[in-house]
Order: C-alpha cells, then sequence, then structure tokens
C-alpha cells in the first residue's frame, strides 16, 4: 500500500482514463450543444463536469472501502439497495457498455466511410473496425494501458492541431447567439463527454487503492476533459452555421459526428486528415477502455450471477450484441449517444452516487450533494419526456440564420 507508484505508470493511468472520458461524446459536442449557444453550452459544460467530479469522487470511496479484485457497480448498489439496486445498477451498467460501444462502432463507420472513395460495403466496414479493436481490447490490462498511452498522445497532439486551424474559421458573430430553451437538450450529451467512472474500478485496482492516487488521476482527468470540450464547443458552434449541407441542423438530423461538417466548412488543407485521425483515435482510445470494461462486467456477472465460467461465451455476450445492433441500425450515432447519457449514465453514475451520499452519516455532505442530485433529476426527467413525447423543443432557427450571424465581409 505504501510502496512508491512509478510516475511512468501514472502518467499511462492517466492516460487510460482520459482515453475513456475523451471519446464519442466529444464528437457529438457541438452539434448536440449548437443550438443552445456558446455561453449556455459552455456553463453547461461546467456545472455537469463539476458534479460528474463530484460522484467519481463517491465512487472512488466505495471502490477503496471494498478493495475487491472483482469490484463491480452492482454489487455496490446491492449492499445499499439490496435486489433492486443490483438489478438496476445491472441494466443501467449494459445499457452504458453496450450502448457506448454501438456509439463508437456505429461513430467510426460514419466518419471512413465519408472519406475513403472506393466503395466498400458498410458491414465491412464496421467489421475491418471491429475486429482489430476487439483484439487489442481482450490483451491483459498492462498491454492495453500501453496500446492507450500512445493512442491518447496521438489523440492530444491531433486535436491540439484541430483547433490551431479551426480557430482562423471561427465567426466570433456566432457567439452573440444564446437560445436558452436548447439548455436542457444538450445536457445529456454533455453527461457523456463527461464521464469516466466505468473505468474506476480497473483503476482504482490499478493503483492499489491508494486514495492519494486515485484522487489525483480523476482531477487531472477531469480538468483535461474539461478544457478540450469546453474548446471543442468553442471551435465547433463559432465555423459551422446551424443550417445548410454543412450546418449543424443537417448534422443532428443525419447523426454525424462533429468532424465532419466542420471538415467541409474549415478550408485549411490538414484539416480533414488531422480531423479524422482525432474522431478515430477519439472512438479508439474509448473504445479499448470500455470494452474492456464491458469484458470484466460481463465476466463478473456470469460467474457470479449465473456461475458460468467460459471466456469464449463470454467474450459473445460482451461483444456480439453492439456489433449486431451497429450493423442492423448504422445510423445511430448521436440518438444512441444522447440515449446512453441521458439515462444510463445519469442513473448509474449520477443518482445513484447522490444517494449513497444522503444514506451515509455528513449533514454537510447531504447539504452539499442536494444540487447535483437535483440536477441529475432533472436531465432524467427531461430525457424521459423527449422519448415519451412529452415535451418537444425547437430551436430559434429563424433568429440564428439571419443576416446577422452568418454574413462574411
Amino acid at each position: 500500500m505504501n510502496k512508491k507508484m512509478p510516475v511512468s505508470f501514472m502518467i499511462m493511468v492517466v492516460f487510460f482514463m482520459t482515453g475513456s472520458l475523451i471519446g464519442a461524446g466529444i464528437l457529438g459536442l457541438p452539434i448536440k450543444t449548437g443550438m443552445a449557444g456558446l455561453f449556455p453550452s459552455l456553463i453547461g459544460t461546467l456545472i455537469v463536469s463539476l458534479a460528474m467530479f463530484v460522484t467519481a469522487l463517491v465512487l472512488m470511496k466505495e471502490a477503496v472501502k471494498t478493495r475487491k479484485e472483482t469490484f463491480h457497480y452492482p454489487s455496490m448498489y446491492q449492499a445499499y439497495f439490496g435486489s433492486i439496486g443490483k438489478w438496476i445498477a445491472t441494466i443501467a451498467n449494459l445499457v452504458i457498455l453496450y450502448g457506448s460501444l454501438v456509439v463508437y462502432l456505429s461513430g467510426a463507420t460514419a466518419i471512413i466511410i465519408r472519406v475513403i472513395t472506393i466503395q466498400i460495403p458498410r458491414e465491412i466496414i464496421i467489421l475491418l473496425f471491429f475486429l482489430p479493436l476487439t483484439a487489442i481490447t481482450i490483451t491483459n490490462p498492462k498491454k492495453l494501458f500501453k496500446f492507450n498511452a500512445l493512442f491518447v498522445v496521438l489523440l492530444i497532439v491531433s486535436f491540439a492541431a484541430l483547433v490551431l486551424m479551426g480557430e482562423k474559421f471561427v465567426d466570433t458573430r456566432r457567439f452573440m447567439h444564446s437560445d436558452w430553451g436548447m439548455f436542457a437538450p444538450a445536457l445529456p450529451i454533455i453527461v457523456m463527454a463527461a464521464y469516466f467512472h466505468n473505468v474506476i474500478p480497473t483503476v482504482s485496482k490499478q493503483l492499489d487503492w491508494n486514495v492519494k492516487w486515485i484522487f489525483t488521476v480523476i482531477f487531472i482527468t477531469s480538468v483535461i476533459g474539461l478544457i478540450m470540450n469546453s474548446l471543442w464547443i468553442q471551435v465547433g458552434i463559432g465555423a459551422l452555421p446551424l443550417t445548410g449541407n454543412n450546418g449543424i441542423v443537417h448534422a443532428l438530423n443525419n447523426n454525424l459526428p462533429a468532424t465532419v461538417p466542420l471538415g467541409q466548412a474549415i478550408k485549411a488543407p490538414l484539416f480533414i486528415p488531422f480531423s479524422l485521425l482525432f474522431a478515430l483515435l477519439a472512438i479508439i482510445t474509448s473504445y479499448l477502455s470500455f470494452g474492456n470494461a464491458t469484458l470484466d462486467f460481463i465476466d463478473d456477472m456470469m460467474a457470479n450471477y449465473f456461475k458460468v465460467k467460459n471466456r469464449v461465451l463470454v467474450l459473445v455476450i460482451a461483444f456480439l450484441p453492439p456489433l449486431a445492433v451497429t450493423v442492423f441500425w448504422p445510423n445511430i450515432f448521436l440518438k444512441a449517444l444522447d440515449f446512453v447519457g441521458g439515462i444510463g449514465v445519469v442513473i448509474l453514475f449520477g443518482i445513484l452516487p447522490c444517494i449513497i451520499v444522503l444514506i451515509n452519516k455528513g449533514i454537510f455532505k447531504r447539504l452539499l450533494i442536494i444540487p447535483v442530485l437535483l440536477l441529475f433529476f432533472f436531465i432524467l426527467l427531461f430525457k424521459f419526456q423527449q422519448n415519451f413525447n412529452l415535451s418537444k423543443i425547437s430551436p430559434g432557427i429563424e433568429y440564428w440564420t439571419n443576416f446577422r450571424y452568418h454574413s462574411h465581409k
């Protein structure tokens, strides 16, 4: 417990957690948040990031308290909420993990199809992405950390290049728009872009359940995520028009990652190859993290719930369902992101950790957690209203697309 952790390994762990955070969520941010405008989006990003950081610390504390090699959230929630809590956590985690893998596969496919000039069947592209990434995912954790660290370094470099190129094409007049009526619809995607909680058990175990080390990794990851998400929103909203073939509405209606319309709007010679590299690396790093988390979760569930230990069966259950969904519903990128973030992540990593704090002693901590809990309840209720068509919110498109915001002198 008191041994010194090598700095190089700490850096790899930070990269591993950062890779799980900077994924498909960031690719959808400017599209889903663009309707609200820059300032509502940045305020929402700050609030949600702080809330997700708080719940991450709650889950870290629970992981450290148990110190079990097979620690998973269903068993933790069972201890607090009984069998009902266990199955709510199990279902929510399956929604998150399967939904995330579907997001990564569909997002990568959408990007590749719009870049390559050779006509290749969509199913083949999905398999060409799925097979090698899954092979890396199922390797041992230390090799996985090394692969992931390399990908995250390239991810950050490509992101920096995109921001530098994109800033030259930002029209600051677009920042003047604010549509607070679209603030609530932007929150689920921000949740998806700010969460990394599924890898907390893995990271806690790898860092020997040392609170100081785990807190450091979580804090650094949260800061990196907040900075990158905010910069990406600023570039996307500033560089993209709302309407038109390269606009935000078109990308939203066609479930496209932000890099696709940005690649058409920003005329820098290297932007398209760098945007492709960034988008694919964002998806690859997240796929490696969440693929590993899915594998561990299914393995634990099969062994503890169903008393079955079969490696091949675990692999099939972990990876075949998201592959099948992507093949049959390939254009599901933004819808899947919104669903996973607005329901699965909000329940498992937002509401339930807050309730744990309320159950435990400490009036001061309870008072601090109540605003966080209310935020997640608001997002969940809003998402349910949308899914059941109980609320329909439309952006002020006419206002934003007038000459004032889109004229170029």
